[in-house]
């Protein structure tokens, strides 16, 4: 069984392929681990030698069919526990991860299944990211779009917020854009680099176009 810390590895590189990336290059693995390149270049050297990887030099690395399976698995831990502590344990939403973060490594596959089978086999966890299912298989995320990049006007819908820092995440939830919020773009203004949503009625919100491009949305009705 590959090592808490090789699965860390595994996830980091599957979520920078989700991204659209076919091969994650070592600086890049670096810095979302915050790790040297030396240290990164080692494990890389070790996972590609236990057929995880694909590990090219000077380009970087690729799950092999295995270690995307292992990535998968510990994404599917992380984003159900994350679901589990909201809804279940009433946490905050903002401060979640870094308890998926340790508890993905330790929860079994049977426990697991069940935690999965209380909450109603969620699609999504509370940030809006799929969550795999017992196959490892994640349902179609369609065209993304942001805030950033939708048409105005149109009847939207929050998805996912992609930067989960628990400074953005409270950002977030201050402004009132958490995943199922209903809103539109009423105006962009690349000039002064802000974007007014209307939410409820009476109800609107200005973000900057940094932070609308880190949240998805999508056409509704």
């Amino acid at each position: 069984m590959p090592t808490s810390t090789a699965e860390n590895y595994l996830k980091a590189i599957w979520l920078n392929e989700e991204r659209g990336d076919e091969m994650t290059t070592i600086g890049a693995l670096a810095k979302a681990l915050r790790l040297t390149k030396g240290s990164v270049t080692t494990m890389a050297k070790s996972l590609a030698s236990k057929g995880m990887v694909e590990h090219h030099f000077r380009e970087g690395v690729r799950l092999t069919a295995e270690g995307r399976a292992v990535a998968v698995n510990v994404l599917r831990k992380h984003r159900l526990v994350e679901t589990f502590l909201v809804q279940v344990l009433q946490m905050d939403w903002t401060a979640v991860h870094r308890e998926a973060e340790a508890l993905e490594h330790a929860v079994s596959d049977e426990v697991l299944d069940r935690i999965d089978t209380m909450l109603g086999h969620p699609a999504t966890d509370p940030h809006g990211d799929p969550i795999p299912n017992r196959k490892g298989q994640l349902g179609k995320s369609g065209d993304k779009m942001t805030l950033a990049t939708c048409l105005p006007q149109k009847p939207l819908r929050v998805v996912r917020i992609n930067d989960q820092t628990p400074e953005f995440l409270e950002f977030i939830q201050k402004i009132g854009l958490k995943p199922g919020t209903d809103l539109r773009v009423a105006m962009r203004d690349k000039a002064s680099g802000v974007i007014h949503c209307n939410l409820k009625p009476n109800q609107d919100t200005v973000l900057g176009f940094p932070e609308a491009g880190k949240i998805e949305v999508r056409v509704v009705g």
